[in-house]
This record gives structure tokens, sequence and C-alpha cells, in this order.
């Protein structure tokens, strides 16, 4: 028996486990013999019924929590599959399970289809040159064996739910399947049913066990009784258990619930919290189970909890035996879903099964019924029942489509469901919309047979109610609940849009009806959107209320694409669009009737034509920009002239029922409304109405509104007589009084106070007609191509300035498939500049480009446009001077083209491309009598400048105008073949003078008076260019009428001496330019020689102290005699530093002062943080801080103090004001408000108050070394020792004696003149002791994370240990930056470095001498072993670099003692690094490993390789085994050499600023000679091995009980961490370089803590590699008792309160510092067009970028994350209020 067996092992611990009643049962339980009797019996469901009622209620649900213990949950597994399951499998498939299912797959066709189903956040990937709409898409297994992977694709992260489409045929233009899915043989799988394939008795079987499993899961799933069960199922025995069941809903928060339940179950926080995440998580979670009154009792406090805001929380009080059934019914749709994974056959079964009618008829099959009671059950159950859909339905194209029609038929009722329901869409069964409408096909079969698109817009109309007494939509009194219904009805325009997105290619007489019924429908709600939000203007007061316009603009922003697409539709056949364009007229002379009724007609003359019109002032009536019908017109008008039916088929179309006057009313009033408003009348009303024009013009609405209502003028104009058209327009401007008076200049007499207002007015009216004439790139208007629309929208955009390619698809409209069209034409119009580290990729425009600049561009904002003509006159004044300089002759331009008089600024308007035949009349607008007094009076006008008449803009637009009208008749000119056809005469109307009632001169007189007006500088190339313009013509039409055609630039005319004139004038002004400068120079410098002359000695003096107060990294002394070999910077040899003077400034005071010991004390800004970043072993945790002994540093440097300095100098005094002031303000806003700052004044941190870096210390400033005392003699090391082992037994018996209870011990000797009861003076003065404390202080509290505590004899170690970690990790930097370790400092490291190492020289004064004597005997007794020194370490636990540091620093405490006057530090100091190098090379050549290939060295062994090994020989004695066998010396020299160079390189550092010895040249460089130069700056042998050679004897049996010490042997065996040297620098982790498989590893990363639940927010550690699940409940951690998030929890375990991580699925760079500081970082990857993709919104493919990266990495390795935060938070306030620690 297959399952026993599988079972049996897990089975012997239930068993003793008297909870678990079951166990016998489960024991002798056979799957087989039950299969076999079910077979025999009569009635298959009662006998299964039967079992199930049984075993389901004693299996599951036993328990409190449902079985949340993880032991809980796999017994009930094991049952469930043993006792449940396994016999239905059995009786399935006749055998035994495990070989069943393996023979099915064996004979199971692979389906073409892939079908995976998304997890959340997994990236699925769309191509945007071949997918039929955005919503195909490909996973990551298929997408990369795919075609696609080469083209144009788009990557997203899933929001789960939905599955690849590789395999769909429908879903892709090309390439439909992957590498992996394409089929063998297409033409054997269409015919075949795959039930066929299956044995006939299986079939039987199998059709009779799905119906009743599935019967059985329905009827539960759908169960609304709480206490009862279905026929069949009543449990044998029933108890009086019953489960709290709480329900899931969006309205609650997760703080609600969390404390309600709390309340209710009297659980913990931490239970609460688990309880909230299952409930969000599953739908629901029973809170409490017992009896029915217990919980009765938990449900009436929830419910009374919760019910106060809003509707209560859903509980149900259930009997344990429903809830039992409820969770095996998931678990059986579960196995369904996993059975039929084997076989196309049982899954077609399955489909036939959930599909079949039941006896009710309508809605009764099985699907039916889920999904008609989808909204009533909770989310886990719906998720199992969807996935088994889209497993079975969805999968089988047969079974799709009958699915497809059961679900349009119930299309309406299911929407009104989840409408009224509140969970999310993606919970929803309406979800699969987009699983069947994308389908082409079905939703073509879906619109003519259940009439889909008529029922989706019936259905949207209905669900919003609210309408005005006119039956228009009314959003103004929403409230809250219905703002929130409005939000889910917004996604049935979403069902629309997929139905719509691919026309059809061929249309049936079906189609055209149905589709005509939905335009009906879609006309009808376009209909209760005209008018909408209407609005009046306030006059005299403020309106007192913002009235609601959102809810109107968010409807039209999602009809925009649905009205583009239905557009597009009608398009493709012209019987659709001839009846859809009947229908709109029709349905817009509805809404016109009652437009001029009531309305007083008038009647309107102007330059002796007259219109008939009535009176409307858009500024006293109602006035709406919503206009949906009026734009849909003028869509297919346009579509009538691209597809050329209007010329075609004249006679089916209504056009003589337009009346063009009637067309335009509508589109005019609502663009002289935004006129009106840019002229500032409509102030009063508020921000509602500048964010309504915002928004008409803003590119995510202006195609179907602003574009439209142009185009809609251009259509009524090309139908109307231009003058009257003109008349319109100026009477709805309100101007036509002041262009029709009898004498214009009255303007300027009326005393008119809105005179601004009134020009402003006239602008706007002038571009409008610029606008009407000259925007013709829409196909349809004029003869251009789509591409050429989005190809000069890009090249406006680029004429601002370069952008990145984000900008420009922002600044397109997108169409339905969120494509711009941007790819296809960018390169062709712009040029690509790849970014830097920092920055983005930036497109700019070429050149050649430039003539086609049009300044008014109908989609530039006034800000856009005055930045564009500033850049475009520059770049023209640029190319003007370069080709003046270049050539002298004119460039020549193509026939007609303006470009030759380039020497001019002028921006004249481009050529525009032909019109149309619809659109043809449009350009008699330019030339009507009208427009010509228009331009006449403007002109006039700006002749005679007095009073605020007119103004500058007003002359460009009209100049403008001109150009316009005069390229128009210079190209029909060109085109034309004699005078006679040229219709356009407009040079020869501007020659004529004005009309009777203004007696003013011809608009050509005007303009040529205008020409060198010197109030109009700046129009004069225009003017100069409109005149040449006008000569050009008129030679052209003369040589017309002599000749056929004609060429029309070929004179070399008045422009070329213009031209020169032009350029000897230039010339001029540059020559006096030059020499004006000269002059002022020659003057400066006179002035200057001057001063110095006479201020001698205050110049000298200074020099000199500039001198001194040079840092002495940068100056090696100049002096001859030092040569390179006496550079020596430790021992009695060393050179001194101390005779100079230090002189610093004071940042806050400005006053100058020596650094003195004595003096007042100076100090430096410092940051001082615990960090991780040398760390070689993460896993070992942070110390206990209270017993935690500092003064020995493992060399895994697992946790140090780093210090760092932004190098601002500050007296003590001054700072300690400053630091008072930022805390009283601190305390001060603290009660004001509550909240963070970006610094932590209660932790003393503080900004540097000249640069605002991020500090929390100071540093004391002190004075040199004092030079070394050569009177001394200098010992031997022997002698060295003896003495010092002789003062240190002194030492250690005279601190017995001190303490309590000591016995009496022999005396040991004292050395001559060491007095162990000295008291050495202190050489400091009060302020700077304070200060050196100060620092210890904040060293100890941040190194130890403790409170302060003086007295620990821990404080003065952490002070040497800062400064000794902060000299290895800017070591490790300068090394890994291959930079010299001299003079490559920034000055504030060098300063930062400088003042720490004599403060750590200096801190022992501040401490007890006792303290600091007994840490120097510890750290001697590791070089020295002493018997009455307990617990040092084995050499291989010791840093050496610490040890130097911590002894040198320690050592002068003993050396105060010594009164003898006969030593000296300095020979101390070289003999202890004599003695720890020795030290360092024998723990090198202890960890040294054979892994290296071992290249025998040629030729002689070397002195240095002979020692190397006899050294490594010796130790091997000592040591035995332990140690790998070397042949040759020359492998072990080259390891000794590379491992103990860090510590020469740190060991020379600290010297150097220790005792301020200038570095030798060699060590200023990288050149060759670095080992030589370090070893002798050192005074060490550059034979390092020469050091053990000389003293052997002395040193030899130090040797032999350093090796002896228990801990070596230990640690070589692998009893502990082992430290390889050299230690390899710590790089973040390798990032992989396509971002995907990033996204891809998330995906598939499970949160650790809630049951393999996918994690919302993943977040990877860039330090360690570790993922963590950011942002929620289920991983808060406690940490010093505050509930943090995992990211703040691990920053504290890996990076010592500091954290670099990548958010995955935002891909941003996430910087943490303690819990209350974090900034976000751009990240690393980057698309192809240099932009970082923050949030992956843009979904380009993303790759590293390595510079970027090591920027990051180079950051956490100067410990510079912090300061970053800090910056950040100053700059963005809104960075401060995030909760860091909930990430």
């Amino acid at each position: 028996m297959f399952f026993q067996q599988k079972e049996g092992g897990k089975m012997a611990d239930s068993d003793r486990d008297p909870a678990f009643a079951l166990s016998a049962d489960f024991m002798n339980f056979s799957p087989r013999d039950a299969a076999s009797r079910w077979l025999a019996a009569p009635d298959l469901q009662v006998e299964v019924y039967r079992h199930l009622a049984t075993y389901v209620p004693r299996i599951l649900c036993q328990g409190p929590h449902g079985g949340s213990g993880s032991r809980e949950e796999q017994r009930e597994e094991l049952a469930c599959q043993l006792m449940l399951l396994a016999p239905l499998e059995w009786l399935l498939l006749g055998e035994e399970p495990a070989a069943g299912l393996a023979l099915l797959q064996e004979n199971n066709l692979s389906s073409p289809l892939c079908g995976h189903v998304f997890k959340v956040g997994e990236p699925t990937y769309s191509c945007r040159e071949c997918a039929a709409d955005p919503t195909c898409v490909l996973c990551m297994q298929c997408f990369l064996v795919s075609v696609h992977r080469h083209h144009r694709y788009r990557m997203t992260t899933s929001g789960g739910g939905g599955f690849c489409d590789c395999g769909d045929t429908e879903a892709w233009k090309t390439g439909p399947y992957c590498q992996k899915h394409t089929p063998a043989d297409r033409s054997r799988e269409a015919e075949e049913d795959p039930v066929s394939l299956l044995p006939p008795d299986m079939v039987a079987r199998s059709y009779s066990i799905f119906s009743i499993i599935l019967k059985y899961a329905v009827d539960l799933l759908t169960w609304d009784q709480e206490d009862q069960l279905p026929a069949g199922l009543e449990p044998p025995e029933r108890g009086d258990t019953y489960y709290c069941m709480l329900f899931n809903d969006e309205v609650h928060t997760y703080e609600q619930v969390i404390y309600t339940l709390q309340k209710a179950v009297n659980c913990s926080q931490k239970e609460a919290v688990s309880f909230a995440t299952t409930v969000d998580r599953d739908g629901r979670k029973s809170v409490r189970f017992g009896d029915r009154q217990f919980c009765e009792q938990a449900k009436s406090i929830i419910v009374r909890n919760t019910s106060r805001q809003s509707k209560p929380l859903r509980v149900q009080v259930m009997h344990s035996s429903v809830v039992a059934h409820q969770c095996f019914a998931l678990k059986a749709l579960s196995w369904l879903g996993q059975i039929i994974q084997y076989s196309d056959g049982l899954k077609r079964i399955l489909c036939q099964v959930g599909l079949q009618k039941g006896p009710e008829g309508e809605n009764s099959s099985l699907v039916d019924r889920l999904m008609l009671n989808d909204s009533k059950m909770w989310k886990g159950a719906r998720n199992i029942y969807h996935q088994l859909l889209m497993n079975s339905l969805l999968m089988d194209l047969k079974f799709k489509k009958i699915f497809a029609i059961q679900f349009a038929k119930n299309y309406e009722r299911l929407q009104s469901d989840y409408i009224r329901d509140d969970h999310d869409r993606e919970f929803s069964i309406t979800d699969l919309s987009v699983q069947v409408f994308t389908v082409p096909s079905l939703a073509r079969m879906l619109m003519v047979e259940e009439n889909l698109m008529m029922t989706i817009i019936r259905t949207f109309v209905d669900q919003l109610r609210h309408r005005d007494p006119q039956g228009r939509f009314q959003f103004d009194r929403y409230t809250a609940q219905q703002a929130f219904k409005f939000g889910r009805v917004q996604s049935l325009i979403g069902d629309l849009k997929y139905v719509l997105i691919s026309p059809p290619p061929e249309w049936s007489d079906q189609l055209r009806l149905k589709f005509l019924d939905g335009f009906d429908a879609f006309l009808d709600l376009l209909r209760c959107m005209q008018g909408m939000d209407p609005v009046v203007r306030q006059v005299g007061q403020h309106i007192e209320m913002e009235p609601e316009w959102e809810a109107a603009f968010t409807l039209q922003m999602k009809l925009t694409h649905i009205i583009s697409m239905i557009q597009e539709w009608c398009c493709t056949d012209e019987r659709v669009l001839i009846e859809a364009y009947k229908k709109c007229l029709s349905a817009l002379s509805q809404c016109h009737a009652g437009l001029s009724d009531g309305e007083q007609p008038i009647s309107l003359s102007l330059a002796g034509h007259c219109v008939d019109t009535f009176r409307y002032q858009v500024s006293q009536e109602k006035v709406s920009i919503h206009l949906p019908v009026c734009r849909l017109l003028a869509g297919l008008h346009v579509l009538l002239s691209r597809t050329e039916v209007a010329s075609r088929f004249p006679e089916q179309l209504p056009l003589g029922e337009l009346s063009p006057h009637l067309l335009i009313e509508l589109p005019l009033r609502c663009l002289v409304l935004c006129a009106q408003v840019h002229a500032g009348m409509w102030r009063r009303n508020g921000f509602s109405l500048i964010n309504q024009i915002y928004y008409y013009h803003n590119v995510k609405c202006r195609v179907e509104m602003f574009d439209k209502d142009v185009v809609m003028l251009q259509v009524g104009a090309s139908m109307m007589d231009p003058n009257h058209f003109l008349m319109i327009v100026l009477s709805r401007f309100e101007l036509f009084h002041i262009f029709s008076s009898v004498d214009i200049r009255k303007r300027y007499r009326e005393a008119n106070k809105d005179l601004a207002q009134q020009n402003t007015l006239i602008e706007e009216m002038l571009h409008l007609i610029i606008m009407v004439v000259g925007e013709r790139y829409l196909p349809g208007v004029g003869q251009v191509e789509p591409l050429d629309e989005v190809r000069r929208e890009i090249l406006h955009q680029l004429s601002i300035r370069p952008m990145a390619h984000s900008e420009l698809v922002k600044a397109l409209p997108e169409n339905g498939n969120k494509e711009t069209g941007l790819e296809r034409v960018i390169d062709s119009v712009a040029l690509f500049k790849k970014p830097g580290v920092t920055g983005r990729g930036l497109y700019e425009l070429r050149p050649e480009w430039s003539k086609h600049f049009n300044l008014y561009f109908h989609h530039y904002s006034r800000a856009d446009q005055s930045k564009a003509e500033e850049a475009q006159r520059k770049l023209r004044r640029q190319n003007a001077e370069d080709t003046g300089e270049r050539s002298q002759t004119p460039l020549r331009a193509s026939p007609g083209h303006h470009g030759n008089l380039c020497a001019s600024p002028a921006l004249p308007p481009p050529l525009p491309p032909p019109l149309c035949p619809l659109f043809g009349s449009l350009v008699n607008l330019l030339q009507c009598d009208v427009l010509l007094a228009v331009e006449g009076a403007v002109l006039q006008w700006a002749v005679e400048p007095s009073g605020g008449g007119w103004t500058e803009s007003m002359l460009q637009r009209v100049l403008h105008l001109v150009g316009m009208a005069l390229l128009e008749e210079q190209q029909q000119l060109e085109n034309s073949s004699g005078d006679d056809d040229v219709s356009f005469r407009y040079s020869s109307k501007i020659a004529r003078p004005g009309d009777a009632p203004s007696t003013s001169g011809s608009v050509l007189a005007l303009l040529e008076s205008l020409q060198n007006a010197p109030h109009l500088e700046v129009h004069k190339d225009m003017i100069t260019w409109i005149l040449k313009m006008v000569g050009n013509i008129k030679t052209a039409r003369e040589r017309t009428s002599s000749s056929g055609s004609v060429n029309v630039n070929q004179s070399r005319g008045p422009e070329e001496t213009l031209r020169d004139k032009d350029k000897a004038e230039r010339k001029r002004k540059a020559e006096m330019a030059r020499l004006r400068r000269e002059k002022i120079m020659a003057q400066m410098s006179e002035m200057q020689k001057h001063f110095i002359n006479e201020n001698k000695e205050l110049f000298q003096q200074s020099m000199e102290d500039l001198e001194a107060s040079t840092s002495t990294a940068e100056h090696s002394p100049p002096s001859s005699e030092v040569t390179c070999a006496s550079q020596v910077c430790v021992g009695p040899r060393r050179m001194g530093g101390a005779e100079r003077r230090q002189l610093v400034t004071c940042i806050l005071c400005q006053e100058e002062q020596e650094v003195r010991g004595l003096g007042r004390a100076m100090v430096l800004a410092a940051f001082i943080q615990r960090s991780t970043v040398l760390s070689k072993n993460r896993s070992r945790g942070f110390p206990d801080p209270e017993h935690h002994d500092p003064l020995f540093m493992h060399p895994d440097l697992s946790v140090g103090t780093h210090t760092a300095s932004c190098g601002h100098i500050m007296h003590a005094a001054c700072w300690q004001r400053y630091f008072e002031a930022v805390t009283q303000k601190e305390q001060r806003r603290q009660q004001r408000l509550r909240g963070h700052t970006s610094y932590d004044v209660e932790n003393g941190e503080f900004l540097c108050p000249l640069c605002e870096c991020l500090s929390n210390t100071v540093i004391p400033l002190l004075p040199h070394t004092p030079s070394p005392d050569h009177s001394v003699e200098h010992p031997s090391l022997e002698a060295w020792l003896s003495r010092t082992s002789q003062q240190v037994a002194v030492l250690i018996s005279a601190h017995r004696k001190l303490s309590p209870g000591a016995a009496q011990e022999a005396e040991p000797v004292v050395p001559e003149g060491f007095r162990v009861d000295f008291v050495p003076q202190n050489p400091f003065s009060s302020s700077v002791s304070e200060m050196i404390n100060t620092f210890c202080m904040s060293a100890y509290k941040v190194g130890l994370k403790v409170n302060p505590n003086e007295q620990d004899p821990r404080v003065p170690v952490l002070s040497w240990s800062t400064c000794a970690y902060t000299m290895q990790s800017i070591e490790r930097l300068l090394m890994d930056e291959k930079k010299p370790l001299f003079g490559s400092l920034p000055c504030r490291q060098d300063d930062c470095l400088s003042s720490l190492t004599r403060f750590s020289s200096a801190c022992w004064t501040s401490a007890s001498l006792r303290t600091v004597h007994s840490h120097f005997i510890r750290l001697l007794a590791v070089l020295v072993p002493n018997s009455q020194v307990e617990d040092t370490p084995c050499i291989l636990n010791m840093d050496m670099f610490h040890l130097l540091v911590y002894s040198v620093l320690s050592y002068s405490s003993v050396h105060s003692l010594d009164q003898s006057g006969r030593s000296s530090v300095d020979s101390a100091h070289l003999h202890l690094l004599h003695l720890i190098t020795v030290a360092h090379l024998v723990q090198i050549l202890l960890t040294f490993t054979t892994d290296e290939v071992c290249m025998d060295q040629d030729g002689e062994e070397s002195e240095e390789e002979a020692l190397t090994l006899q050294l490594y020989l010796s130790l091997r004695e000592h040591l035995g085994s332990a140690l790998p066998e070397v042949s040759s010396g020359w492998q072990l020299w080259r390891c000794v050499k590379a491992g103990i160079l860090p510590f020469l390189r740190t060991a020379a550092l600290f010297f150097h600023y220790l005792n301020s010895s200038a570095p030798p040249a060699d060590l200023l460089g990288t050149g060759a000679g670095q080992w030589e130069a370090l070893c002798s700056y050192l005074s060490l042998p550059s034979n390092l091995l020469l050091l053990y050679q000389s003293q052997r004897t002395l040193l030899e049996p130090l040797i032999h009980r350093w090796c002896c010490d228990p801990g070596v042997g230990q640690v070589l065996q692998g009893g502990g961490v082992l430290v390889r040297f050299p230690r390899e620098s710590n790089r973040l982790i390798n990032l992989p370089e396509d971002y995907s498989v990033l996204i891809n590893q998330a995906s598939s990363f499970t949160c650790p803590r809630s049951g393999g639940d996918k994690s919302r927010a993943p977040t990877l550690c860039l330090v360690c590699g570790c993922m963590l699940c950011s942002q929620s409940y289920c991983c808060q951690t406690e940490v010093d008792g505050e509930d943090v998030g995992a990211c703040t929890a691990h920053t504290f375990t890996c990076g010592a309160g500091v954290g670099l991580f990548l958010r995955v699925r935002e891909s941003q760079v996430l910087f943490v510092a303690g819990k209350t500081k974090g900034c976000f970082y751009p990240p690393p990857y980057l698309d192809d067009y240099g932009e970082t993709d923050q949030g992956l919104k843009r979904g380009n493919p993303l790759h590293l970028c390595s510079e970027r990266y090591r920027k990051i990495e180079r950051l956490w390795r100067q410990h510079g994350i912090a300061e970053v935060i800090g910056h950040a938070q100053e700059a963005n306030q809104t960075l401060v209020a995030i909760d860091w620690q909930h990430l």
C-alpha cells in the first residue's frame, strides 16, 4: 500500500499524543479498500457523503485556532490526504495513485498554452511590438526562450492571479509560441477530443467523482447556515463546539482590528497581530473556540467595538463541523485543480461537469452558482475557486467560450454585486473579465451574441444615478460612500476598453448592427456628460464652496481611450462610420435644442460684412467645459476627411444639415472661458476652475478635449464665410466693440480699467486664429501621417530644453495600448547623450529640425512658450554667429524657405503642410477682410504707442499671422502652373489702404513704418523677414506673368547687403568690448600692486602663518639636508614637528587662536558611529555591553567604532553655547509638534553650524608631540624588556596591596627612578581636559551602547579603539582605490585623523592611572606572557594593529612614573612596534594555507625566503602537524609580505599623525619602492625577518610560549574563527546584471513568519545578501523595547544600526541609520535611456550600472550613509515624517 508506506514513518509520534483521537483509525485505514467499497455501492454520492460526514469533523478543526501550530497542520494534512483524498484518487484511477498519475501524464499531449499562473510580485513581460494589447504577457521562463526577448519589451511585476499568454495565437501578432511551447504537430491536435484518449471506464468514474466533489464544494462554499449542514453530511455525534469566525473587510484598519481583538478575546498584541494578518490574507480566521455562549460573547464585543464610525466587522459564530466541511471543501477544490494538471481529458470532463445545466434551468450550473455567490464568499474561498476556473475553463478553448457566454449573460448582476461588495477587484470574479474580453474573437462573439458592448455601457450608466434636471451627471453631492462606489464603477470602463482594444479586421452585418447599438448607448452616456458641472462667473465676492470637479474629470480621463478606440473602430468600416456620424449629429442637435432659445438675436457688421447671431456672454452666463458629444462629432468629421468618405459618398452624409454656427458655438465658449481665466476675469471662482482649465489642456485629457475643440472650430470655419466666422469669434471674446468702433484709437481715451484684461483677450483671440489656421498635423485635417504628429510634439518639447526619455513619454499622449509612438521617430529628430555617474540620459534636438519650430505651437503652456522662445532665439543667434564667421555667402535654403536670413533671431512661422480637401477653405481666413482689419488696427496702435492700448505679444501674434499668410501664398505660387490659378492674393490685399471708417494706411505701409521704430527693436528681425517675403512674392508674380514658372529665391537681394552691414556692426561692437575689458584688467592689477606695497608687513606675516598652519601631510620640510633615509616616524631618530605653531579660526566667532595644551580649548565637529564595514564575521552577535571587555580586538573586527569629521573648528565654549541653543530649540519644537528632525538631540546629535553635516561629538585639538630627547641613550630590546618587566611587576604588586584582603608577598625589585606613588602633572588646561572627557564619553557611549560612566575602566580603551578602527578603514579605502598612503586624503579626513590620534595619545590623562596601568600590563602579557596576568587571548585572537595602538598609547602612563630621566618614550614605541611586528609575522605564518598553486621559484633562494622558511619550520616544531608542510620559502615570503603590508601601512599612518613626522616622497605616490620606503619610515629593516634573526635568543622562548597557548591549537583545529591575512576588503553583494532576475528571486521569496505567505515588500540587504520581508506586521520584532520592522531589526545585527537595502518591487535603494532615520537613494539599475525607474512604473528593461553601484559601495565603505541620510532629511522634510522603523 503506497499511502501507508509513505505516512508510516511519521505516525509513530502521533500515537503517543492523546489529543489525536484518530490514530487507531488512521493506522488501520486503507484507502484502497474504501475505494473498492465505494465502487460497489449502489449510490456513490450517498456513500461518499457518509464517509465525509464521519471523518471530516474528526480530522479538521479540532482545536482552538483551527490547527495553527505547524505540527497540528502537518497532522491534518496527512490525515486529509490518507483518509479523504487518497480513496478518491484510488477510485478515480483504479490503481495505486502515484503510478496512475504518472501514466496519465505520460499519455497526455503537451498543451501549447503555458497557463503559468503568476504569483504576487513575479516579473511579467509584454512585447511592445507584437502584443495584441498590454494585457498579453509572458512569464519569465517563456520570455527568455521567445523571439520577443530581442524586441522592445516592457517588464512589470504581477499583482498575482493572471496567467502567461504563451501559446495563445490571438494574443500575439507574431511569435505566439516560445521554444518550449511550440506545438509539434498542429493539425492532429485540433481534431482530437482529449477525453477520447482516456479509458472509457475511467471517464465514467471521473464524471461521477467530479460531479459529487464539485457539488459538495459548491454547496458548502455557498452555504449560509451557521449551525446546520447540507443533507447527508450531518455528523454522527454533535458536540457543543463552536468557532467565533472573524471576516475581513476593507473598511477597518489593521490597528482597529488588533485593538478590538485584544479587548474581545483577551489575547496579547502579538496574537492579535497574527490574527489580523491571517484575516487580511485568508479573508477569515477563528478568533475563539468553545461552546456557543463563549463565542457569542466575543462576537458581541467585536460588533459593539467596531460599529461606531462605520459598519461593524462581520463576525459569525459557526458550528465546528460546518467550519470543518468548509475547510475540506477548499482542500477538495485544490485537489481537483492538481488532478486535472495531469490530463487534458480530465480537465475537459471537469469543465463539462462545472458548466452542465442543473434541473433549475437558467444559471443553475455549478460554475454559475459559484459566480453568483462570489461576493458572499470570503477571500480564501474566492482565491481557490478562481484559481480552479483559470486552470480548467480558461485553459480549454472550447469551454472558455461557453464560460464567456455565461459570464456575459450574468455580467450586470456580477458587477452590481462587486460594486456593493467592499473587497478589492483582484478578489472578485469580475476580475476574470481581463481573461475573457481581451481575446478579440471572444469579445466580438460576445458583442454579437450577448450585445456585450451595450450591456457594459448600460450597466455603467445605471450605476451613476445622480442627475440634474437636464439629465446630466451630478457629482457635487457625492457622499464618501458614493465616491467609493464611483471608484468601483470605473472598473466597467476598463472592461469596455478590453472589448474595444483591437478593431475588427473584417465586419459582419451582425457586428455592425450590435456595434452601432453599443454606439447608441455610448452616445447616451456622453449626453449625460455634455454640459456637466457648468460654471458661472463670480462677481463681487469669492465663491464660498469649491465645487466638486474631480469626479467629472476622472470620468473624462477614463473615457478618453474609449472615445479614441470607438473612432478607430468606426474608421475601419465606411458604413459604420457614416451611420455613427449620423447618430452623433442627431445626438448633438438634441443637445443644441434650446441653445439659442430665449437669447435675443443680433446682427454684427464689420469691414463691410454682416452676420446674424445671438447675444451670449461667457462672462455672464453658464458655461461648461464638458462637451464630449461635440468632440466626438469633430473626431468623426476628421475621419470622414481622412478616409475620404466625404468626397466619395457625399450623398449619404447629412453635411447639408450641419449648421456651422451651432457647431462652433459650444467649443468656442469653452476656449473663450480659458482665455478669460488667463486674463484673470474668473479669479473669484477659486481653484476648482483653474484645475479644470489645467486638465483641459493637460496631456491626459487634451486629445479628446482641447484638441477636438480646435478641430471643431476648423470644421465650422471651413464651412462658413471666413469673415462671419471671425466676427462670431470676436463677439464671443467680447471684443467686437473694440474693432468695430469708428475710431479705433478711442481705446486709449476710454478710461478703461480692464485694459490689461482686454489686451490678454486680444492676444488669446489672435492665438486661437493662429491655431485654427495653422494646426494641420492631424491626419484628416492636413495631409500628414500619424507619425508626423508625434514627431512634431517631440520637436517642440525638445525646443524648450534637452529632455530625458521619461519626460518625453509623459509629455506625449498615450493610446489605449500605453504607446506614444515615441520610439519610432525619436532617433530621426533627436540625438541621445548618455549620463554620467549621476543624472540621466538626455535627448537633444537635431539642429536641422529647429527650422520646423513654431512659437505658437498649440500644446505649449505659457511658461513653456517663453522658455522655448528664449532657447530658440539663443540657438539661432549662436548659429548666426557661427555661420557668419565661417562663410560670407548666405545659406541657401530650399526654395521658399526662410532660412536664408539666418543672421537674425526671428522666429518666423514654419512651412505648414497642405490641408485636406474637406478643410481646404481654412486658408481663406488668413486673407479675409475682418482679419485684415484686426491686423491693421493692432499695427496702427503699435505705430502710435501711447497709453497701454496694446502689448508686444499682441503685435508678435499679428506678425506671425502675416507671416503665415505670406508662406501660404508663396507655396501656392510655387505649386501653381500660372498666375491665374493662385486664388490667394494676400500680398496685394495688404498693400490696399484701410476702408472708410478707419482711415489708416495699408498693413504693408504700417509694417514699413514700424521696421525702424526704436521701441520695437525685438521685432525688427521679424518685420524685416516679412518685408523680404513680400518682395520675393512680388518678384515671383512678376516673373510668373512673363515666363511660365520660377524659382523664387534666386536674387542676391537686399538681405545680402543687410547681412554684411549687420556683420560689420557686430565686429565693431566685439572689438570695443575687448578693449574695454583689457583696460579694466590693467586698472585692477595696478590697484592690487599698490595695496600690497602699502601693507607689506601684514602680507609677510600672514604668509608665514599660512605655511605654519597648513597640515604637515601636505608640506614635507623643504630643507636639503633632510634626506629620504632619515625620514623616520617612530623611535629616537624620528623627525619632530612640534616647532611649528598651529593657528586655527573658530567658525562661530571668527576669532583666530593658537592650539596649546594650556590654552582655550578648540574642537572639531565629529560624528562617531559603530561599524561593521570591516567585519569578517557577521554571525558573531554584539557582546553584552555590561560585561564586554574591549581591550582585546579579535582580528575578525566584527564591530568597531568609526569617527569622521567635516573638518570645521570651533572654540569649545562657542560650541557649547551653540549646542545648548539647539537643545532648547528642540525642546520647544517638541512641545509644539511631535515628530523627528534629521538629528536626535537626546543622543547628542547636532548639525555642524557651517556645513550642516550630521555630528554627535567634538574632538579637542591638541598640540604636536614634542621632539625626541636625543640626550637619552637608546636601550636594546632586551634591556628595555627587562626594565619594563620590572616596572610591571612593581605595578602589579602595588595594585595587589591596594586591593582588600591581599596576602603579603615578597617585594619586587623597584627599578631606579621608578616611583609608583608619583602623580604626574596634568599638561592640559581645564577646558581642554573637559573636552577630552567629552569625546571619551561619546566614544564610550556609542562604542558600547551604554550610558556614560566616567569611572568605567573601559573608557580610554574605546577612545583608542575608534582611533585604530578609523585608521584601518581609511587604509583599506586608500589601498582599494590604489591611492598613495599620504597626500591623497581630503583635508577633512586628514584633520580628523590628526586630531583623533593626538587626542588618543592624551586621553589617558583623564582616566585614573591605575586603570591605564592595568590595561598596559594585560596588553604586554599578550606579547610577553606573564604568569600573574590571567585570561590573555592567544596570538591568533588578537588584532595586531589594535594591540600596537593600545600598547603605545597606554605606555605613556607607565612612562610618566619613570623619573630617572634615562628612558625615552620613543625607544619604547620602537620596541613595541618591533615586538608586535614579529608577533604579526608569526600570526600570518600560523594562518598560512597552501591553497595557491605553488610555482617553484627558479634560481637562488633569497635571504628573506630562507629566513621565512626557517621561522616556519621552528613554528612547526612547536605545533606539529597542525601546520601544513611547505618546501619553498618563496611562497611563504610572498604570503608574509602581502599579509603584513596593511599592518605596516596603518602603523605608518598612526605614527605619522602621532609624532607629526613628514612622510618620505616615495609614499606620496604609488610608484615602485613603496615597501622599502615604508619599512625605513617605520625604522624597520626591509627584510622584516632580520628582526627575528637578530634577537633570536630573546624571541625564541616568546614564540614558543605564543605557540603553546592552548587557544592556538584550538583555533587551528577549527575551534574558532580563523582569520587569514591580508584580510579581503568587504564589498557589497554582487547584483545580477538584469533586474528581472532579482524580481524573480523576490517573487519566490516567502515571508519567514507567516506560513509560506508571499511577502509584499521583499527587500534585499546589500551588505550580506539576506532577503527580508519589509514593511509588514508579520515580521516585526522587538529591539530595545520597541517594535521595529524587519529591515531596521536587521541593521542592528548586520550593520551595527546602519543598513543599505534594495527594495526589489520598488527598485529603490533604502538607507537606514538607527530607528528614526532613513532616506531613499537612486538605485544602481538604469534602463537603456540612462534613467532609474523607482516604483517600476515605466517598465523598461533595467540593467546594472556598475559605476553607480560602486558609488553606493564607496559611500558605505567611507561610513557616509548617516551623513547622506542627514543631508537628505534636511533637504526634504517629508522624509523625516516617515516611520522608518517600520520598514
